[in-house]
C-alpha cells in the first residue's frame, strides 16, 4: 500500500500578509544559488553513486536524492560565520554549506587530500573553517553536541547561530528530548531541524509515533514547531529564517519539520523492498528541483535558457570534481592510523 503525501502548505504559490510573493522577496542572485546548489547536491550524489558501484568508494552511502530542498532552503538563512552540524545523510549539507566540491569528493574516495584525509568518508565529512562542524554516525547523536556548541557560543555571547539537523527517526532517541528540553531552558541560539524523509531505516514514521507532525513535539518543550513542505525550497527557507531571527534575537530555540522524501533506499545496502515503486514514484512527481525551476520560469525569474545553463555549471563543475579526486593519493600505510581515534 502507498504512503499518502502530507497535505502540506506550499508556500511558494501562496502570498505573504503584504500581498508579495516570497520569491520577490529574494534577491535574483539568492535565487540563483539555490537553484545551483540543489543541482549540485543531486549531480554529486549521482556521480558518488557512479562510482560506488564502480568500486571506487568503500564503505556504504546514505543518498538525499529527492531531499534537495532541506539543507539549501534551511542553510540559504545563514550568514558565513554561522554553523551547522549535520547527519549519516549529510552531503546536502556539506555542499549547502560552502564546501569545495573536488576536497569533498576526494573524501568519498578515501583520498589524502580529501576533507578528513579519507578518514571520514561518506558520512563523516566536517569542514571546520567553513563552519560545518561534522556529523556523526549515531542516530541522534549530533544533537546533544549541538546543545553544547549553542552553549558556548552564548557563553561567549556570539550572535552566531547553529543549525542542528537529524533524520525523523532520531526524534524518538532520548537524546532529542533531553536536548530541546535543556536548549529551551537556556534559550540557546541553535535551530533543531528534521529532515524528515518519513523513514527510519525501513519504519515508516507513523508506525513509530502517534501524532500527525513531528513539529507538535516542540510545545512539550516550550518552543516553536513549524511543519513545512520540504520540497519546497521556499517554503524550508521563510520557516527556518523567521526561527534564526528567532534564535540570533536570544530567544532560543524552535524546531522546524521539513517533511521531505529519499528516493533511494536508507542506505546501499538497502534492497528498498519496503515501499512500492508507485509510492515513489509519486513522490518523483514532486521533485523539489523540477518545481523550483518551474515556479522560477512562471514568475519570470529567469528563462528557460538559464535555468538550463545553471543545471549545465553544476553538472560540469561536478564531473570536473571527480576526475581531479580521483587523480589523488592515497594515504600510506605509515599514515593511515594518523588522526583515527581508536578507544
Amino acid at each position: 500500500m502507498s504512503t499518502p503525501i502530507p497535505n502540506l502548505e506550499i508556500i511558494s504559490q501562496r502570498t505573504t500578509d503584504d500581498g508579495k510573493c516570497l520569491l520577490k522577496k529574494l534577491s535574483r542572485e539568492k535565487l540563483a544559488w539555490m537553484l545551483q546548489k540543489m543541482c549540485e547536491i543531486r549531480y554529486f550524489e549521482e556521480k558518488a553513486e557512479d562510482l560506488y558501484v564502480r568500486g571506487l568508494v568503500h564503505g556504504t552511502m546514505h543518498l538525499s536524492i529527492g531531499m534537495e530542498a532541506s539543507p539549501v532552503g534551511s542553510i540559504a538563512c545563514l550568514r558565513d560565520d554561522d554553523l551547522i552540524i549535520h547527519h549519516h545523510r549529510g552531503h546536502g549539507h556539506t555542499i549547502a554549506k560552502g564546501a569545495d566540491l573536488t576536497l569533498m569528493m576526494a573524501e568519498f574516495l578515501g583520498k589524502e587530500r580529501g576533507y578528513c584525509r579519507g578518514r571520514g568518508g561518506s558520512m563523516h565529512i566536517a569542514d571546520i573553517p567553513g563552519g560545518n562542524l561534522g556529523a556523526t554516525g549515531v542516530v541522534a547523536g549530533g544533537i546533544p553536541t549541538s546543545v553544547g556548541i549553542a552553549l558556548a557560543l552564548q557563553m561567549h555571547r556570539s550572535d552566531k547561530v547553529l543549525l542542528s539537523f537529524f533524520g525523523d527517526g532520531a526524534t524518538n532517541e532520548g537524546e532529542f528530548h533531553e536536548s530541546l528540553n535543556m536548549a529551551s531552558t537556556w534559550k540557546l541560539p541553535v535551530v533543531f531541524i528534521c529532515d524528515n524523509n518519513q523513514y527510519g531505516m525501513s519504519m515508516h514514521v507513523h508506525k513509530a509515533m502517534n501524532i500527525e507532525n513531528i513539529s507538535a513535539r516542540a510545545s512539550a518543550y516550550g518552543i516553536p514547531g513549524k511543519s513545512v513542505n520540504g520540497n519546497d525550497v521556499l517554503a524550508v527557507y521563510e520557516a527556518v529564517a523567521q526561527a534564526v531571527e528567532y534564535a540570533r534575537a536570544g530567544n532560543g530555540p524552535s524546531l522546524i519539520d521539513n517533511v521531505t522524501y529519499r528516493w533511494r533506499g536508507h542506505s546501499k545496502s538497502d534492497r528498498n523492498l519496503y515501499r512500492t515503486p508507485e509510492e515513489i514514484n509519486q513522490w518523483k512527481e514532486r521533485c523539489p528541483i523540477r518545481q523550483f525551476k518551474k515556479v522560477l520560469l512562471n514568475a519570470e525569474v529567469m528563462s528557460q535558457e538559464e535555468l538550463e545553463a545553471i543545471d549545465e555549471t553544476a553538472k560540469a563543475s561536478i564531473e570536473r570534481a571527480a576526475e581531479e579526486a580521483v587523480t589523488f593519493a592515497e594515504p600510506s600505510p605509515e599514515n593511515m592510523e594518523d588522526e583515527v581515534y581508536a578507544s
